[in-house]
């Protein structure tokens, strides 16, 4: 008997608005505008990509297109979105690290390495 499959869409399963805020939270943790530009379709989708485009001042197929994994939406339509939404974006500073030890360029220790000028076998000392 063959199992049946179903295709996984996160939009079914953002219900409430605390689902949808840990969401995009969670995909603007991520550093990856990518990843965020296909969660806020996600949620776009979720809360029917019809009125989320007429909210947001843009046509439907034109808010799948920017939305889309080969989209390149701006700034100004990604706000809109979010603010159709109900949601803003805020800007928060962050908290310096703590520097366990001196931070040395990759680049810095790499040169080191190659400045580093062996004594031949012969001249080494051995204990």
């Amino acid at each position: 008997m063959a199992i049946k499959l179903y295709k996984f869409d996160a939009a079914d399963y953002l219900k409430t608005p605390e689902d949808v805020e840990i969401y995009l939270q969670v995909a603007l943790e991520q550093d990856d505008p990518d990843f965020f530009q296909e969660a806020l379709g996600t949620v776009a989708r979720s809360k029917g990509m019809q009125a989320i485009a007429r909210q947001s001042k843009t046509t439907r197929a034109g808010l799948y297109k920017a939305l889309s994994a080969a989209g390149n939406p701006e700034y100004a339509t990604v706000a809109r979105v979010v603010e159709a939404l109900g949601y803003r974006f805020a800007i928060h500073r962050l908290q310096p690290k703590k520097a366990t030890k001196k931070a040395v360029p990759r680049a810095a220790k790499k040169a080191a390495k190659k400045a580093k000028v062996r004594k031949p076998v012969s001249k080494r000392r051995t204990a």
